[in-house]
């Protein structure tokens, strides 16, 4: 069986509105055309998994159980649009509080984790965020990156290593083209 590939995206800023420190699941509210995006992903057979630093579960500010309660219903959301995340993983990390770690973004430890459990190659993958942190582990492991505009802080626009798009729908564009499955979506 051959290594499979996965877009590694970015929650808050990326898939739905950041809301600081987000504990209600009634606050989770999904970005214009994030679940067609996904489930373009989905249908092009490249494995959909969220990577997301939490650091509010450190400051006290949500806990595990909150942070699950959102993550449930990012995907009843998508699940509702035809969408599907193949997985979550999270950072409950702050390195002020808790020291440093290597699942805090962009450090390498979750991604591994997927690696290992879904038999990704990292090196044909892909990151999508919107913060440099979110598309750096690319570098680390041989992938691409691409950053995107939708969240709350614009992206750096003269980092060469990474573009820049408007939204997750332009920054799939690309990844959709390399699909394994030669996936072309509609204009």
């Amino acid at each position: 069986m051959s290594a499979r590939r996965a877009v590694f995206l970015d929650r808050d800023g990326t898939l739905i509105e950041d809301v600081s420190y987000l504990h209600d699941p009634a606050l989770v509210r999904l970005l214009p055309g994030a679940a067609e995006t996904v489930a373009l992903l989905n249908e092009a057979g490249y494995l959909a998994i969220v990577v997301t630093n939490q650091s509010g579960i450190a400051r006290g500010l949500l806990s595990r159980e909150d942070y699950a309660r959102t993550e449930r219903r990012v995907d009843e959301l998508m699940a509702e649009r035809g969408a599907r995340l193949d997985a979550h993983y999270f950072c409950p990390h702050l390195p002020e509080i808790d020291g440093p770690c290597d699942c805090r973004k962009p450090g390498p430890l979750l991604y591994r984790e997927a690696a290992r459990r879904f038999g990704i190659d990292l090196g044909a993958s892909w990151w999508i965020g919107d913060r440099l942190r979110d598309v750096e582990p690319a570098l680390l492991f041989g992938g691409r990156g691409i950053l995107v505009g939708s969240g709350p802080v614009p992206p750096p626009s003269d980092d060469p290593r990474f573009p820049v798009t408007i939204d997750l729908r332009a920054a799939a564009a690309p990844v959709l083209a390399d699909s394994p499955l030669h996936y072309f979506p509609p204009p």
